[in-house]
């Protein structure tokens, strides 16, 4: 199909027509032409809008599609409908399976299920043999295979040898180490952030120095291999002041911060809605304040959905019994651009295009002639009411429906396909 994008403000840093407003032209998958004005023939589909604009594919860090073995919450279909939806051209899928992705294998799986798929998707291999913590995994192999980096998601490493032996291990072929940052002993079952919210409801909570304590290891043993490492799911006033002063002191490390700690504080849990139990916890609002801080200067490098479909009997049930996480690829980019405060939507597009993919060294796309078109089109300042009917995931968990969000996702262009949202 071939595509006329009228009159679109296009945001892209590596572009030349970075800030402008152009028509752009693509034929068979392929930018033919950016002008400031294209005519178009009878073979043109015309994609027009009152407040256009365009960028890079958008790609998120941080996806479960619980493929395989937790079929019934996500499979890689749903979950690319899902991304489609919120105008994610790329995902990077968690290891947390069943099996875990581990092996060559399991890697293939995926690559080769959602291979003509217009949403790229990247396996992340686990760190550890089965995410047990005890053992190396297989990760050349599962590198040579298609894995784009190593990480065992929300199960925190917590021996520092074995994550100091993947740092050594990962850097001989250029891979990246990505962890979770929680001191177990610390949060042990914790179920919500540790503060005035927690005491009111008589739960136990999650102290911030569990996050710390992680953070400032994980520099360490960073500083120690010179190697590269991204800090996933930092929530905290403290964290974010680690890794400011770690990248001031010239170490190659990395953050991601999920959409929701800058949306909600741990405030919202009064009504005990297991949809709001999620890992990390909703914090403070100094803490929302400090992540929207380190965004704006440069610390905070990426931000994520951390879309984590669960089924109903896993989050109908006691706030205690109820399993971490919510879907989050459909609102994920009206979530942050409803609470970006001062935030530049050039720096908010940043952190969901250029930035992850340089973390995880994949090429860039470029809004640029006879490029291929990786593009995500979207109006920042529509607003539209997220309803049931809006949830391409076979699950439901979220707390957002009925919420009113501004930013619409008007469609996806990669690898010569197409998808428009009604």
């Amino acid at each position: 199909m071939n595509i006329l994008i009228k009159s679109a403000h296009i945001i892209n840093p590596d572009s030349p027509y970075n800030g402008k407003v152009m028509d752009v032209l693509i034929e068979n998958g392929i930018i033919k032409s950016i002008k400031s004005k294209i005519t178009p023939n009878k073979n043109v589909k015309v994609i027009e809008g009152k407040n256009l604009h365009l960028s890079s594919g958008w790609l998120d860090m941080q996806v479960s599609f619980c493929d395989p073995g937790f079929e019934h919450k996500e499979d890689l279909n749903s979950g690319i409908k899902s991304a489609i939806a919120g105008g994610f051209s790329g995902v990077a899928v968690v290891s947390s399976t069943n099996p875990p992705i581990h092996s060559k294998g399991d890697v293939q799986y995926i690559k080769n299920k959602t291979a003509n798929s217009i949403v790229d998707v990247y396996p992340i291999g686990a760190i550890s043999y089965r995410q047990e913590g005890n053992d190396l995994s297989e990760m050349f192999d599962m590198q040579q295979a298609g894995a784009i980096a190593f990480s065992d998601d929300k199960k925190s490493i917590n021996d520092a040898g074995l994550l100091m032996r993947a740092l050594l291990y990962a850097q001989n072929f250029g891979s990246l180490i990505i962890t979770h940052c929680d001191e177990k002993s610390i949060s042990q079952d914790g179920k919500m952030n540790e503060g005035i919210t927690s005491t009111q409801l008589g739960l136990k909570g999650i102290p911030a120095l569990a996050e710390e304590l992680m953070v400032a290891r994980n520099i360490y043993l960073a500083e120690y291999t010179n190697a590269p490492i991204h800090l996933a799911n930092i929530s905290t006033q403290k964290s974010v002041g680690l890794i400011k002063q770690a990248k001031a002191n010239g170490l190659k490390v990395t953050a991601s911060i999920n959409a929701y700690n800058i949306a909600l504080d741990d405030s919202v849990l009064m009504d005990f809605d297991s949809n709001y139990k999620l890992n990390p916890p909703l914090r403070t609002k100094s803490d929302i304040a400090a992540l929207l801080k380190g965004i704006a200067d440069g610390t905070i490098d990426a931000i994520t959905s951390d879309h984590r479909p669960q089924d109903i009997e896993s989050k109908n049930v006691e706030f205690d019994y109820a399993l971490n996480g919510m879907i989050g690829l459909e609102t994920c980019f009206g979530l942050i651009n409803s609470n970006k405060g001062n935030i530049s939507l050039e720096t908010i597009i940043e952190t969901l295009t250029t930035k992850p993919r340089k973390i995880l060294n994949i090429q860039q796309p470029k809004i640029a002639e006879s490029e291929p078109a990786n593009i995500t089109l979207f109006d920042p300042e529509a607003t539209w009411t997220f309803e049931k009917k809006n949830i391409q995931s076979k699950s439901s968990n979220t707390p957002f429906i009925g919420t009113k969000f501004k930013g619409r996702i008007i469609g996806v262009i990669n690898k010569k396909l197409v998808h428009l949202n009604p």
